[in-house]
């Protein structure tokens, strides 16, 4: 198999980055890349299903992970886990005589380590500019569920499923292999149920999930969903407003400058400084543009208002909007941002996971969430044609039509960046509009 057939093979197939933004994995290889990394790292505190998909398998991961390296030609391929993670290190360790090429790149307890800059630091010592992607210094980076969808691919079989952690306040944790489409709240159902009134649902990590509700369908980028208690520090963050952040930034901010000093990004050489950010944005400073436009290269993590800020303010918020504001009015990132070299004191400033976790009054729910074999049932499916980066796929079924479980139901958008939807369950198509498809699942029950 040559690249662009592996590349056809992925967009036809749906596949997309499962553990961040879906970008469609097709568009990621390139023969520039002298290395590849497989991101084990998962981290986000209470998520589990990285370390589990890759201890299930293996060698499946393995194999498909040596195939892409040799058609990229590329020259290394690190494995890269943390050492907290043990029984899947075993099981890696146990497959690597088979792969010559590979080495384990033990990551330490920190956040973020499975940002794929810092991971491709960690791993190579190469540092990304800022604004650009690993591929610019020679890395393409790929998610353990990314590799195992390729798997699947070459074996014939579309995405249909996502693996999703649930935790919180379920009764029962568990990581489930849930179909497309279904409603988040049958996966909780599936947790044993809620064990509060009222909770708050926070789709994906605690750090850089969003808000939603039970009633939303997963897509192929749902990692997590967490229901957690709604007067908890960090839900009461996410439901802040950004001009009443702005007003406690401008009546607080005291310039301690913790949130640079921690940031992960500034901590490599990027030009990012939320602490002059800040300042500028609480005081109206408009002489000097930089800290403004510096704000494109904030990658969110949100370290600096759930961890380093003592005054429990939202310069992550802040650069947030100031970032989409430039967006909107055209403006891009610098293309030759003025970087500074890695801090000496990096690895003293990383922050530990368990301490973020404490921070975050999450050590409760740091509980094991076991992979469950049990089937996902649903009577309605809600597909969404955008579920990746790029442009939407576009419906190939209409309304009526029978569709079976891993039929093609949207195709890649032409001449865009966009993959192909399937069905993740056999139904009837009952509606279609410009979001979504969807489908009455047969004999489907809740």
């Amino acid at each position: 198999m040559n690249l662009e057939q592996i590349k056809n093979l992925l967009r036809e197939n749906g596949i997309v980055g499962a553990g961040g933004a879906g970008f469609p994995t097709y568009a990621k290889l390139d023969k520039k890349a002298d290395t590849l990394i497989l991101n084990c790292a998962e981290c986000e505190p209470l998520l589990r299903l990285h370390r589990q998909v890759l201890k299930m398998f293996t060698y499946e991961i393995l194999s498909t992970l040596d195939l892409i390296s040799k058609i990229l030609e590329v020259e290394t391929v690190y494995i890269g886990i943390k050492g907290s993670y043990k029984r899947t290190l075993e099981a890696v360790n146990a497959e690597l005589t088979s792969f010559p090429n590979m080495k384990v790149c033990t990551l330490p307890e920190v956040y973020p380590a499975g940002d794929e800059v810092v991971l491709t630091y960690e791993a190579t010592g190469r540092v990304v500019p800022a604004g650009s992607i690993p591929l610019s210094v020679g890395v393409t980076v790929l998610n353990v569920e990314t590799v195992y969808n390729i798997y699947r691919a070459l074996e014939g079989s579309p995405v249909t499923h996502k693996y999703v952690t649930v935790t919180g306040e379920v009764k029962n944790p568990i990581t489930v292999y849930a179909p497309i489409g279904v409603p988040l709240q049958n996966l909780i159902d599936m947790a044993g149920g809620i064990t509060i009134e009222d909770p708050a649902y926070l789709i994906g990590g605690p750090m850089m999930g969003k808000l939603g509700s039970p009633t939303e369908p997963v897509t192929k980028t749902t990692n997590a969903v967490l229901v957690l208690p709604k007067n908890l520090p960090l839900v009461q963050k996410k439901l802040s407003k950004t001009s009443i952040d702005l007003k406690r930034a401008m009546s607080a901010c005291c310039q301690c400058s913790y949130c640079t000093s921690l940031c992960p990004r500034q901590l490599l050489g990027h030009p990012i400084d939320p602490s002059a950010f800040m300042y500028a944005a609480s005081n109206h400073v408009t002489c000097d543009v930089m800290p403004y436009v510096n704000s494109m290269f904030c990658s969110g993590c949100g370290l600096c208002e759930m961890y380093s800020c003592g005054q429990g303010l939202s310069p992550r918020a802040l650069l947030t909007a100031a970032k989409n504001g430039l967006r909107k009015n055209g403006l891009k990132p610098p293309q030759d941002p003025n970087m500074h070299s890695v801090h000496p004191d990096r690895q003293f400033r990383m922050i530990p996971l368990s301490r973020l976790r404490s921070r975050l009054g999450l050590n409760p729910y740091n509980k094991s969430a076991p992979v469950t074999e049990d089937e996902v049932r649903a009577k309605k499916l809600k597909i969404a044609l955008s579920q990746h980066i790029g442009a939407p796929a576009v419906p190939v079924v209409n309304k009526g039509d029978k569709v079976l479980a891993g039929q093609l139901i949207a195709e890649a958008a032409p001449d865009a960046l966009s993959v192909a939807i399937h069905a993740s369950m056999s139904g009837t198509v009952a509606d279609i509009n410009k979001k979504y498809i969807t489908i009455l699942v047969s004999g489907g029950t809740e």
